[in-house]
C-alpha cells in the first residue's frame, strides 16, 4: 500500500505551481467497487487522467518552495521496461535517457502498458519520500473529524426517521476513507455503540410494558420491521465497513480471532438482546417471555377457531423467532409442552363424550390442522415431527384400548362406514399398531357369519348373504385398509372357522354340512339364471373392473367375465368348507337336472364350472360329473344312429320326435321309479327304441325315468296356437283333453281328478303338483273348478280356451321338480353313508402302507386324509375300525392296531 503522507506527484522535471484541491478518492486494484453513485466521480477522474491534468493526492497540503520534487525510480526484473504511464496517463520511454530517472508519484503502481506475463512479476523500488508538512497533517485531521462528524448525524437522522443532511455518496465515501486510514475497528465501534443505545432505550421497549401479550407481540413486531427498515440505511452507509472489513475479518482488530461479523446480523443480534436477551443466557428474558407466550396463545386461538386469530401475525412472528435464533432454544420446547397439554385434555374429552366413529373423526381432523398448521406458518419440519409423534402417541396409543375395542369396531364395520374405517385405519398406521385391529376384525366375521348360518329362516338365502359379507369385506380391505395382506389372511381365517363351526350347523337337521348344500343350490341357481339372478350388491362396481383391465383379464363389464368372477366367488367360499362330499353330492344332482332339463344358461359356463372344481379338488372329485357330459355326447350320438336305423326299417312316423338320453348308472343320481300311462304312439316309440338298444348293446338294461322328461306340444286356443314346453307328466295330463273334445254331452271337454288318476296312473301328491302347475300357476292352460290354490280331489278341470301369452313358445314349469324335505334328507344320508366306506377305505391304505400304529396315530392319519372331502368324527372313525376288525382287515395286538395281509 504506499504511504498516505507522500507530496504530490508532477508530471514533468518542469516546476509548475500546484494548487489546494478538496480531498478525491483515489482508485486502484485493491479497491472494491462503490455504489452506483460513485460512478460519475470515477469517469471525471479517468477523463482528467487522460487530458493531462494533474492528479492531486487526497491529503491536501499547503504549496511547497519547490513545487517540483523528482523521485528516482529503480526497475527490478531481469529485462528493463520501455515504457511506464505516469499518473497522468503519459507514457514516458526509459530507455530513451539512460541513466536518468522517471518523475512519478508515490501512490499505487500503475499497470505497465505492456504486458509479458511471461517475465512473471514486477518490482519498483521508491526512494526519496519525503514527510508531510505540519500544515498538510492538520488539514488532513480536520477533514477526519468532520466525516466522523457527519457520520455521527446521519445516524441521529436514521435513528429519528428523517433524511440525512449529506448525500449517502459522501457519506460512504467518507467511511471509505476512514477504513483506509486504518481506523475501521474504532469506526465499527462507534456504530455498535450508537446502536446499542439507541435499542436500549425507548426504540424498542417505550410503551410496550402494559396491555396483552398479543398486544406486546404486535408492537414488538412494528418495531422489528422499523428497525429493519433503518438498518438497510445505516448497511447502505456503511457498506465498505461492511464488505471490506467485518464481512470478511480483516481490518485490524476488527474479526480477528472471531467469526466475520456483518452490519446486518450485528443489528439482528442487538434487536434480540433486547427482546430475549443474549445467545448465551439459559433464560429468556421477561419481554422475550411475553412474545414466546403471545405466539403460543394465537396458536391455541387457531386450535379453538376463536375470532381472535391473527394469520398474518402468527406467521410473522414465526420468521421473527427463526431469524432471532430463539425458534429452536425457547419457543419450539414451550410450543410442543403446550401442545402436549392440549392434546392430553383433547383426547380425555373426545373419549368420553364420543363413540369410535366420533372420535377417529375428530382425531383425523386434529392431525390434518396441526399439519397444515405447521406448513402453512413456515414452523420447522423437526417440529412438525415432535408434533405429530406426540399427538400419535396422546391420541392413538394412549387410548389404543378405544380404538381397538371389539364392539365398536363390530358397530363400524356393521354399517359399512368405508371412510370410518380408513381414518381408524391410518390412524393405527401412524402408530404401527395397525396389525392389532386384525383381532377385532376377526371376531366381527366370525359373528356376522355365525349368525347367518344359524339363521333357519333365511336359509335359502344363507350363500347370498354370505358372498354379501365376503364383498363388502373386500372392498373394506380394498378402500380402507390398503388391501393389507394381515387382513385378507384374517378374513380367510375367520370364514374357514364359523362355516366349519359345529356349534352354528347344530340347529340344521341336516348335520353340520349344511353350508356345503347352499354353496351347491347357489351355484345352480346361477347356472340356470345367469347373472339376473343376484343381486346388485354382489356385482363388479367401476374400481372393479378397472382393477380388471390392469391386471390383463376380461373386463368384468362383460357379462361372460362377470359371470365367471361370480363363479369364482362362489369357489371361494366352497374352499373354506370341510364337508365337500356333500357339496358334490348336491351339485351332481343339480347339474343332471340341468343337463337333462335343458336349463343349463351356458354351456360353456358349465364346463368353466367343472374345470374349476377339477383345479380345486382333483379329477377324482369330477370324475363323475365328467362322465355326465359325456353321456350326453355319447346319448347324441345314439339317437342319430337310432334315427338312421329308422329310415332303413321304414317305421318312421310323422307327428313325434323322439329323443332320448342313455345314463350312465354309476355317474348319474339315482332316481326313483314313478309309473305312469303313456299315450299309446309315445309307448311304441319308446319300445321302438328299447328293441333297437338291446339289439345293439346286448346284457344292457334300459330303466326309464318318465320324470325327468320333457315335451313340446302343439295347443290350439282361442287367440292362434302356441308351442308348450311341460315335464312328461304334464304331457301325459294335458294329451288327455284330445281324447274327450268333441263327444257332445253334459262332460264335454270337462274331466275329473279321479277320472285323469285312472287314466294316467299318477296317484296322489304327483298328480296333485301337476295339475296345480296347470291350472293354478302364472301360466294357466286349464282351469281349476272351483278356483283355488290348492288341487283337491273333487276338483273338475277344463281347456283355457282364452289362454294368451305374447311368446309363442311358453314354458310352463313343474312344481315337482323342487326338491322335497324328504328327498334332500336321503341325499345327506347317502353322503353319510357313503363317508363311512370312504373312511373305511382311509383306515385299510394306512394300515397297509404302515403296517402297525397305534389308535391315537391312526385317528389323526384318518382325520388328515378325509378332511378334504368332509370332517369325520373320532367316535365314527373308532367304530369304522371296529367294522374293520370284523371283517379280519386289522387287528389289535399289543395295544396297537396290525394290518393283516
Amino acid at each position: 500500500m504506499p504511504p498516505t503522507t507522500a507530496p504530490p506527484p508532477s508530471t514533468s522535471a518542469t516546476s509548475t505551481p500546484s494548487t489546494s484541491q478538496p480531498p478525491k478518492r483515489r482508485h486502484d486494484s485493491t479497491t472494491n467497487p462503490v455504489p452506483p453513485s460513485s460512478s460519475s466521480s470515477s469517469a471525471a477522474e479517468t477523463k482528467r487522467a487522460r487530458s493531462g491534468t494533474s492528479h492531486t493526492s487526497p491529503h491536501p497540503r499547503p504549496a511547497a518552495a519547490n513545487p517540483t520534487p523528482t523521485m528516482s525510480a529503480k526497475v527490478q526484473g531481469k529485462r528493463p521496461v520501455s515504457e511506464v504511464i505516469d499518473l497522468a496517463g503519459n507514457t514516458q520511454d526509459l530507455n530513451s535517457q539512460p541513466g536518468a530517472a522517471s518523475s512519478f508519484s508515490n501512490t499505487a503502481r500503475r499497470p505497465v502498458s505492456v504486458l509479458q506475463t511471461h517475465m512473471g512479476p514486477r518490482k519498483l523500488a521508491i526512494k526519496n519520500l519525503r514527510p508531510a508538512t505540519a500544515a498538510r497533517a492538520q488539514g488532513v485531521d480536520e477533514y477526519y473529524n468532520r466525516t466522523r462528524e457527519e457520520l455521527q448525524n446521519a445516524l441521529t437522522a436514521i435513528f429519528l426517521g428523517r433524511p440525512t443532511a449529506q448525500p449517502m455518496e459522501r457519506l460512504y465515501r467518507g467511511v471509505e476513507d476512514i477504513c483506509r486510514k486504518g481506523e475501521a475497528a474504532e469506526l465499527a465501534d462507534e456504530l455498535k455503540g450508537r446502536c446499542e443505545v439507541y435499542l436500549g432505550g425507548e426504540a424498542v421497549l417505550g410503551g410496550i410494558r402494559g396491555g396483552s401479550d398479543i398486544a406486546v407481540l404486535r408492537t414488538v413486531l412494528e418495531r422489528w420491521e422499523r428497525w429493519s427498515e433503518q438498518l438497510l440505511q445505516i448497511r447502505w452507509v456503511y457498506s465498505y465497513l461492511d464488505r471490506s472489513y467485518l464481512l470478511v475479518g480483516a481490518g485490524g482488530k476488527v474479526g480477528r480471532g472471531k467469526p466475520p461479523v456483518g452490519i446486518n446480523d450485528m443489528g439482528i443480534g442487538l434487536f434480540r438482546a433486547v427482546v430475549f436477551g443474549s445467545k448465551k443466557d439459559l433464560e429468556v428474558a421477561a419481554l422475550g417471555e411475553r412474545v414466546l407466550s403471545a405466539v403460543c396463545e394465537l396458536v391455541e386461538y387457531d386450535r379453538r377457531g376463536d375470532e381472535r386469530f391473527e394469520s398474518g401475525l402468527l406467521k410473522e412472528s414465526v420468521a421473527m423467532l427463526r431469524l432471532f435464533g430463539v425458534y429452536g432454544k425457547f419457543f419450539e420446547r414451550r410450543f410442543l409442552s403446550e401442545s402436549h397439554e392440549y392434546f392430553l385434555r383433547f383426547a380425555e374429552d373426545r373419549s368420553v363424550s364420543s363413540g369410535l366413529k366420533d372420535y377417529i373423526i375428530a382425531c383425523e381432523r386434529l392431525l390434518q390442522r396441526e399439519g397444515e398448521r405447521c406448513d402453512l406458518y413456515n414452523f420447522d419440519s423437526a417440529t412438525k415431527r415432535q408434533l405429530r409423534d406426540d399427538a400419535h402417541r396422546m391420541l392413538v396409543e394412549n387410548y389404543s384400548t378405544k380404538l381397538l375395542d371389539s364392539g365398536s369396531v363390530g358397530r363400524l364395520l356393521n354399517a359399512n362406514d368405508v371412510e370410518s374405517a380408513k381414518a381408524l385405519y391410518d390412524l393405527l398406521k401412524l402408530s404401527s399398531i395397525q396389525k392389532q385391529l386384525k383381532g377385532p376384525w376377526e371376531e366381527y366375521i366370525r359373528t356376522t357369519g355365525s349368525a347367518i348360518v344359524s339363521d333357519t329362516a333365511r336359509g335359502d338365502e344363507m350363500v347370498i348373504r354370505l358372498l354379501e359379507l365376503r364383498r363388502w369385506l373386500d372392498i373394506m380391505i380394498r378402500d380402507a385398509f390398503a388391501k393389507d395382506e394381515v387382513f385378507t389372511y384374517g378374513l380367510r381365517e375367520a370364514f374357514g372357522s364359523f362355516i366349519n363351526d359345529k356349534k352354528n350347523t347344530a340347529v340344521w337337521t341336516t348335520g353340520p354340512s349344511k353350508v356345503g348344500e347352499m354353496i351347491a343350490k347357489y351355484i345352480d341357481m346361477l347356472l340356470r339364471g345367469g347373472l339376473k339372478t343376484l343381486p346388485k350388491t354382489l356385482l363388479s362396481d367401476s374400481r372393479d373392473r378397472a382393477d380388471a383391465e390392469m391386471s390383463g383379464v376380461a373386463s368384468t363389464g362383460d357379462e361372460d367375465a362377470e359371470l365367471d368372477r361370480q363363479l369364482d366367488s362362489g369357489i371361494e367360499l366352497f374352499r373354506f368348507i370341510e364337508g365337500k362330499d356333500v357339496f358334490e353330492a348336491f351339485y351332481k344332482k343339480d347339474l343332471a337336472r340341468r343337463l337333462l332339463m335343458g336349463r343349463s344358461a351356458s354351456q360353456d359356463a358349465e364346463r368353466n364350472m367343472l374345470s374349476k372344481l377339477k383345479s380345486e379338488c382333483g379329477s377324482s372329485f369330477t370324475h363323475n360329473l365328467e362322465q355326465m357330459f359325456k353321456d350326453q355326447e355319447l346319448g347324441r350320438d345314439e339317437m342319430a344312429s337310432y334315427k338312421e336305423w329308422l329310415a332303413g326299417t321304414g317305421r318312421v312316423k310323422g307327428g313325434l320326435d323322439l329323443n332320448v338320453s342313455i345314463l350312465s348308472a354309476a355317474a348319474w343320481p339315482t332316481y326313483p321309479d314313478m309309473p305312469v300311462l303313456l299315450p299309446k304312439d309315445v309307448a311304441d316309440q319308446i319300445n321302438s327304441f328299447d328293441t333297437y338298444y338291446k339289439s345293439k348293446h346286448t346284457g344292457r338294461r334300459l330303466t326309464w325315468k318318465h320324470n325327468l322328461a320333457h315335451s313340446v306340444i302343439r295347443a290350439q286356443f282361442d287367440r292362434g296356437p302356441k308351442e308348450l314346453v311341460v315335464s312328461a307328466l304334464q304331457a301325459v295330463v294335458l294329451l288327455l283333453f284330445n281324447e274327450i273334445e268333441g263327444k257332445g254331452g253334459p262332460t264335454d271337454g270337462v274331466l275329473a281328478y279321479q277320472q285323469m288318476s285312472k287314466t294316467t296312473g299318477l296317484l296322489g301328491a304327483e298328480l296333485q303338483r301337476t295339475l296345480q302347475s296347470l291350472a293354478c300357476g302364472k301360466v294357466r292352460v286349464l282351469n281349476k273348478h272351483p278356483k283355488g290354490r290348492d288341487v283337491k280331489p273333487t276338483d273338475t278341470f277344463t281347456v283355457n280356451k282364452a289362454f294368451t301369452d305374447p311368446k309363442f313358445r311358453v314354458k310352463i314349469n313343474q312344481i315337482q321338480l323342487k326338491e322335497t324335505k324328504e328327498e334332500n334328507q336321503d341325499t345327506h344320508k347317502r353322503v353319510a353313508v357313503d363317508r363311512q366306506f370312504e373312511t373305511q377305505a382311509a383306515i385299510v391304505r394306512i394300515m397297509k402302507s404302515r403296517k402297525t400304529m397305534t389308535h391315537s396315530q391312526l385317528v389323526a392319519e384318518v382325520i388328515n386324509q378325509t378332511k378334504s372331502r368332509g370332517a369325520v368324527d373320532a367316535a365314527d372313525i373308532k367304530l369304522n375300525i371296529e367294522k374293520l376288525i370284523e371283517k379280519d382287515y386289522i387287528e389289535r395286538e399289543d395295544g396297537q392296531y396290525v394290518y393283516m395281509a
